[in-house]
């Protein structure tokens, strides 16, 4: 399910006293069941209440029929990362309920359906049997649309049972079906059916319910793909390419369902941009790379697989300087690996993607505000750098919902670099000699000026090759000449470092170590941070945002002797390109790596760091 396997031993349940706010549900039902947006509508109530949330969906890599688990945490003091055990199961799949129930702590909670036949090996819980289909066969729902609303029950009797108010679920409804009132009512019914069922016909035997809780009205609740979608859509996107592939997929469809409405040309009403289903992922990196050396601002989706597919394509563009932003949400690997499963396994492979000497740049997403704001600033990057920028996401993060600040629209042109029109360069050859070359750095910071299609001055033409050229873009095989190139190009790399977000850094006064992580692992890692403070151990924390490493990891690792760098993926890839950035340094870098597919706990990391701090947790 979502942990290694936990085995409580079986004891009567003792009573306890109301635990408000501060649990995890877990669903257990099958793929391909509706079951998704049953979850959905309860964690929308929940959030909509002021609590705060969060979701998880583990799901498997078939269409329909193979197990599958929603996890919803619930934490007054805003805890949201994964935890290994569950407060309550909801139980509707016969196939892994002897299994789910290893799970669930003495004294915790099972809702289950009624047609499971088996014998409950504990006596230290609760329990709730619910009539799933009794009441689906009773509810006024046409009978082709039964199977479809039958998870509707256990969000009924759930939520009579915590305390969550029907009007919110209703409403939670309304916007998950956006106002489709067919929809809405046939669901509506049977969560209100099995409400009324559990009113009438189960006494509260638990200390588990939520209460509302005051919280900015302005929050929102979103994945990081739509976030980083709308943000590619505000940084001015005008070609997306991609092919479909977990967890990536829903990056595109987010910019295929929001781009008609917010894209539109104000005086035609035309769309201003275009998204090509490419026929594989070659395809897709080619038609970015090729939009993106016209002038126009071009990026891909994908995730693991895809990405390799994509490094031929990409070490042109890093050759031949061609700005566009790749995202990659990753998932585990390697080879096709777990499709459904989370990881951050692709960054050494993306710092140094491509045969020869390549470095890119590579933009670290902790939330979903920061996927909206690297959505549109990597555009702004690729471009002012003339690279690609590559955006490393992971399922987590990407498909699962968050709860974040409403996004933030600098007041900000776009940056698009280095471009002459026709003006630019009649000037820009005055002022250097009559002189201008595509690959020519005249401003000492490795960035030459370029021109696109269109531009009608007559010495405003090139060639764009990856083979060698000189700075003319004349194709050259001379030693001296390949040198000079490469080296201009790693001096703009490392202009980079001026450019790229700049890590966060979270101090505490009495710190005794110093943590390093990125990207989704945050949660656990916040969460963590206290649980090591309540025995004692002081941390800074530095969550990083980019690569190449900026002047403030410098100052991070020369100010601790014991640095932990957390991570999901088995050799500490973070770890690696820290120790050969910075060798003076490479002695203080420990690595707390894991990977299972899931989630980072706060628990584990808590005990790593202590076991190898040395001390007994």
């Amino acid at each position: 399910m979502l942990s290694p396997q936990i085995s409580p031993p079986l004891k009567e349940h003792a009573v306890r006293s109301p635990i408000v706010n501060d649990f995890c549900i877990t669903v257990a039902t099958v793929n391909g069941s509706g079951s998704a947006t049953s979850n959905g509508i309860l964690l929308r109530a929940l959030f909509t209440m002021g609590i705060p949330v969060s979701g998880k969906n583990i799901f498997p890599s078939n269409i329909q029929g193979l197990p599958t688990w929603y996890s919803i945490r619930l934490s007054r003091k805003g805890y949201l990362g994964r935890i290994e055990t569950d407060d309550i199961i909801v139980a509707m799949n016969p196939a892994t309920f002897l299994q789910d129930l290893n799970y669930l702590i003495p004294g915790g909670v099972l809702f289950y359906d009624d047609s499971i036949k088996m014998n409950i090996p504990r006596d230290d819980i609760v329990t709730y049997p619910m009539p799933v289909k009794q009441i689906v066969r009773q509810a006024d729902v046409p009978a082709n649309l039964r199977d479809y609303v039958a998870n509707m029950v256990y969000v009924g009797i759930v939520a009579q049972m915590l305390n969550i108010d029907l009007q919110v679920i209703q409403r939670a409804l309304a916007v998950h079906f956006k106002g489709k009132q067919k929809a809405i009512d046939s669901n509506w019914a049977i969560i209100k059916a099995a409400a009324d069922w559990a009113a009438a016909n189960l006494e509260k035997r638990d200390p588990y319910r939520v209460e509302p809780m005051p919280a900015p009205d302005d929050r929102i609740l979103i994945d990081g793909n739509t976030a980083g979608a709308l943000g590619a859509i505000y940084g001015g996107f005008q070609l997306a390419a991609w092919y479909p592939i977990t967890p990536a997929s829903s990056f595109a469809e987010a910019l295929g369902e929001y781009a008609p409405e917010l894209r539109k040309d104000p005086i035609t009403g035309k769309h201003t941009f275009a998204i090509i289903q490419a026929e594989d992922e070659l395809a897709a990196a080619g038609m970015a790379i090729g939009a993106g050396w016209a002038g126009l601002r071009a990026m891909a989706s994908t995730s693991g697989p895809g990405f390799s597919l994509m490094a031929e394509y990409l070490g042109l563009a890093y050759f031949a300087e061609v700005p566009v932003v790749i995202w990659d949400v990753q998932r585990v690997g390697p080879s096709t690996g777990l499709p459904t499963r989370t990881a951050q396994g692709d960054l050494t492979f993306a710092y140094f993607l491509g045969h020869g000497d390549t470095q890119y740049v590579i933009l670290l997403p902790g939330n979903v505000n920061e996927c909206f704001e690297m959505g549109w600033r990597a555009f702004d990057i690729a471009e002012r750098l003339q690279t690609p920028v590559l955006v490393l996401s992971d399922l987590d993060l990407g498909m699962n919902m968050h709860i974040g600040a409403p996004f933030e629209y600098p007041n900000a042109p776009m940056d698009r670099g280095k471009v002459l029109w026709e003006e630019d360069l009649d000037r820009f050859l005055a002022e250097h000699q009559g002189q201008w070359g595509r690959y020519l750095d005249v401003d000492g910071d490795g960035i030459p000026y370029r021109t696109l299609p269109g531009n009608t001055h007559p010495r405003s033409a090139y060639f764009a090759r990856g083979t060698g050229h000189d700075e003319f873009a004349r194709y050259s095989e001379e030693p001296e000449v390949w040198e000079r190139n490469l080296n201009r190009i790693a001096r703009k790399m490392e202009n980079a470092r001026t450019l790229v977000p700049k890590p966060i850094l979270q101090n505490h006064p009495n710190a005794q170590i110093g943590i390093i992580a990125y990207g989704s692992t945050e949660p656990a890692i916040q969460e963590a941070r206290d649980l090591l403070l309540e025995k004692g151990i002081g941390t800074d924390f530095l969550r990083l945002r980019a690569l190449p490493f900026t002047d403030e990891v410098d100052e991070f690792l020369r100010s601790h002797e014991r640095i932990y760098v957390v991570e999901l993926n088995r050799d500490g890839q973070m770890r690696q390109l820290l120790a050969m950035a910075y060798p003076e340094y490479a002695t203080r870098l420990h690595s707390v790596a894991h990977v299972d597919g899931l989630p980072l706990t706060a628990r584990w990391v808590v005990e790593r760091i202590a076991t190898l701090e040395g001390l007994q947790w």
